[in-house]
C-alpha cells in the first residue's frame, strides 16, 4: 500500500528527502543547546567569568540560529513536498477513474469517490508531511537527547527508559482500538456526501413533494451517527494526552529528587542538572509527538487503504495488442450474444442474441421496463464487454478495435441525459471541438433545438448551469442528440432520448434523420410505437430475448407483444 502511494510523490521526491535532511540538522542544533546552557551556567555565570559568558552565549545565538533557519527550510520543503504529493495523488486518482469501464465505476457510489478525492487525500497528506517531518525529529531527538543525558549521568537517564514500555503498551491500544473506528467513520462520510448529492441534484422533487421534512431527518441520522463515532473515535485519543502528562510529570519528579541530592553530594553540577531538564523536556516531548504521529497514521491509513482501492481497481476493458483502428461502415451484427453484469454468465441479461444491422439502416428497438434495450446497445460501442458471443460493427469484433476509434464513430445518447455547465456552444463541441458555428447550427436544426437555442437571451452564448438545470427535459434531449450528430457518426443509438418531445417534434427528428443522415445507422429506443414504426426493422426484447424482428407492417400481422403495446398505444391516443 505505502509502495503504490510513494508512486504519486514523482518530481516532489527532492523536496520529500531534504525535508528530513534539514530536521536532522535542526534537532543536532537543538541538542547542543543545552551542553551549552550547562557550559555557560558552570564556568560563566557559578565561576562570575564575563569572557565565558560572552563566549558561551554567542555560541547560544548561533545555535539558536542555525536551528531557526533549518527549521524553516524544512517547513518549507515538507510543505511543498506534501501538497504536491496530495495534487499528484488527486490526479492518479481522477485519471484512474476516467479509465473505468462502467463495470469498475459500478463498485464504487459517487458521493465514496468523492469523498476519497477530497476527505482521504487530505488525510494521507497530513500523514505524509509529519511522516517527513515529525516522525523522523521525534526519533533522532529522542536518540540524540537520550545520548546526552546519559553522557552526564548514566543513572538518572535510566528513568527515561524506564517509561518507555508504559508509553509502547498506551500506544499500541489506541491503535487497536481507534483504528476500526476510523474506518467506520470514513464510510460514514461516503453515506453523508451520497445524501447530499441526491438531495441537491433532485431538489425539485423533495419540494414537489413536500418532502424537506424526510430529507432533512434522514440528513440529520447520518449527520448525528457521524458525531457519535467520531466522538467515540477522539475520546479514546483524548487518554493519550494524560498518559504523556503522567509520564512526563513522573520523570520530572524523579529526576528534581535524586539530582537535587547528587548535586548535594557534589556529584553534578547546577548546570548539567539543568541541562538535564531540557533533556527531558526533549524526550519527553518527542514521545508526545510520537503518540500524535500515531494516531495521525492511524487515522490515515483508513485513508490510505480507499485510496488505493481507487488507485489499483483494474479497468476491466482494454485495447488489444493491435487495435483496429478504423471502422468501415455502421453495419452491426451479434453474434449469439450473452451477457451477464457480474461477468460470469449466472444472471444473465442478454440470452442467446443474433442481429443483423446492414449499413445506414433504422431500427426501432421496444420492449418493456426490464427487458435489456439499453444492455443491447451498450454493448455496441463496447461500454460493457460480452459473456458469450460477439459483437461486430463494420464486420470487425468491437474487441478488436481501439477503444477511442470504436466510441468516435458511435454516438450515443443516453437514457439519462447529461449537459455540463458552459454556454450551449461549449456543449456541442464535446461532439467535435472543432466544429464551425455553421456546422452546430446545422446539427441543432436536425435535432429541431435551433428555434429555441435562437429564442434564448444570448442564443448559443446561453450558460447552461450544472446538469442543464435551465433547460427542459425536452430540451435538454434535442441538445444532446445534436450534440450526438457532431460527431458525423456511423453508427447512432439514441436510448429513448425522445421521450421527454412531443410527438410532431419527434418525427421532424426523424425526417431530419432520415433525409440528412441516410448513411448513418441508427438504434432508436422508444416507448411510443409511432417513433419507430417507419423504421426499416423493428426489435422486440422480451426478458433479455429477441422475441421477434420485422417491419411494422410484419410485427402487427405476427408479433402479440407488439400488437398489445401498439392497440393500448393506438387507443390512448384515439381518447386523447
Amino acid at each position: 500500500m505505502i509502495k503504490r502511494l510513494l508512486k504519486s510523490v514523482r518530481a516532489f521526491k527532492k523536496d520529500a528527502l531534504l525535508t528530513p535532511f534539514f530536521v536532522v540538522l535542526e534537532v543536532v542544533m537543538e541538542v547542543v543547546i543545552p551542553s551549552v546552557m550547562a557550559l555557560l551556567i558552570d564556568r560563566g555565570i557559578d565561576a562570575q567569568n564575563m569572557g565565558e559568558i560572552w563566549k558561551y552565549g554567542a555560541i547560544l545565538i548561533g545555535c539558536a540560529a542555525l536551528a531557526l533557519i533549518f527549521g524553516a527550510a524544512a517547513g518549507t520543503y515538507a510543505a511543498r513536498a506534501s501538497t504536491g504529493f496530495a495534487r499528484n495523488l488527486r490526479h492518479d486518482m481522477y485519471y484512474a477513474v476516467q479509465e473505468y469501464s462502467f463495470s469498475n465505476i459500478d463498485k464504487f457510489s459517487t458521493g465514496s469517490i468523492v469523498t476519497r478525492l477530497t476527505t482521504d487525500v487530505t488525510n494521507v497528506q497530513n500523514a505524509f508531511q509529519m511522516c517527513t517531518r515529525i516522525a523522523v525529529r521525534c526519533p533522532v531527538m529522542l536518540v540524540f537527547s537520550l545520548i546526552m543525558a546519559f553522557r552526564i549521568n548514566s543513572e538518572l537517564a535510566l528513568i527515561f527508559l524506564g517509561v518507555l514500555p508504559v508509553l509502547a503498551i498506551g500506544m499500541g491500544l489506541l491503535m487497536r482500538f481507534v483504528g476500526p473506528v476510523f474506518e467506520r467513520v470514513f464510510k460514514i462520510y461516503d453515506r453523508m456526501n451520497t445524501v447530499v448529492q441526491e438531495n441537491v441534484r433532485g431538489i425539485r422533487v423533495v419540494k414537489a413533494y413536500v418532502r424537506e421534512e424526510h430529507e432533512t431527518e434522514k440528513f440529520e441520522n447520518v449527520s448525528g451517527l457521524l458525531f457519535r463515532v467520531f466522538s467515540k473515535a477522539q475520546r479514546t485519543m483524548a487518554g493519550v494526552a494524560p498518559l504523556m502528562q503522567l509520564c512526563m510529570y513522573a520523570c520530572m519528579l524523579l529526576i528534581s529528587w535524586f539530582g537535587a541530592r547528587l548535586i548535594v553530594g557534589g556529584a553534578m553540577t547546577t548546570g548539567e542538572l539543568t541541562s538535564l531538564f531540557s533533556y527531558a523536556m526533549q524526550i519527553l516531548m518527542s514521545l508526545m509527538m510520537v503518540a500524535v504521529v500515531f494516531v495521525m497514521i492511524t487515522m490515515s491509513r483508513a485513508s490510505a487503504e480507499r485510496i488505493v482501492e481507487i488507485l489499483e481497481e483494474q479497468p476491466d476493458l482494454h485495447d488489444p495488442e493491435h487495435p483496429v483502428t478504423e471502422v468501415r461502415d455502421g453495419g452491426i451484427r451479434f453474434e449469439n450474444v450473452s451477457f451477464s453484469y457480474k461477468g460470469d454468465g449466472g444472471r444473465l441479461a442478454l440470452r442467446d442474441v443474433d442481429l443483423d444491422i446492414k449499413p445506414g439502416q433504422t431500427v426501432g428497438i421496444l420492449g418493456g421496463t426490464g427487458s435489456a434495450k439499453s444492455t443491447l446497445v451498450q454493448l455496441i460501442p463496447r461500454l460493457y464487454d460480452v459473456t458469450g458471443g460477439a459483437v461486430r460493427v463494420g464486420g470487425v469484433d468491437v474487441r478488436d478495435y481501439s477503444i477511442e476509434a470504436l466510441r468516435g464513430q458511435v454516438a450515443m445518447v443516453l437514457q439519462k441525459n447529461v449537459l455540463f455547465s458552459g454556454t450551449i456552444r461549449e456543449n456541442l463541441r464535446w461532439g467535435d471541438e472543432h466544429a464551425t458555428d455553421e456546422e452546430l447550427e446545422r446539427v441543432c436544426r436536425l435535432a429541431q433545438a435551433d428555434e429555441f437555442i435562437r429564442q434564448m437571451p444570448k442564443g448559443y452564448d446561453t450558460y447552461i448551469e450544472q446538469g442543464g438545470t435551465n433547460v427542459s427535459g425536452g430540451q435538454k434531449q434535442r441538445l444532446c442528440i445534436a450534440r450526438a450528430l457532431l460527431k458525423k457518426p456511423k453508427v447512432l443509438i439514441l436510448d429513448d432520448s425522445t421521450s421527454a418531445v412531443d410527438t410532431k417534434t419527434d418525427a421532424l427528428i426523424r425526417k431530419a434523420f432520415a433525409e440528412e443522415i441516410p448513411d448513418t445507422t441508427k438504434l432508436i429506443i422508444a416507448q411510443r410505437v409511432s417513433s419507430v414504426q417507419d423504421a426499416d426493422q423493428i426489435i422486440i426484447l422480451d426478458g433479455g430475448t429477441v422475441q421477434a424482428v420485422g417491419t411494422h407492417d410484419e410485427l402487427l400481422a405476427t408479433n402479440a407483444i407488439y400488437q398489445e403495446i401498439y392497440e393500448q398505444q393506438m387507443k390512448k391516443g384515439g381518447e386523447d
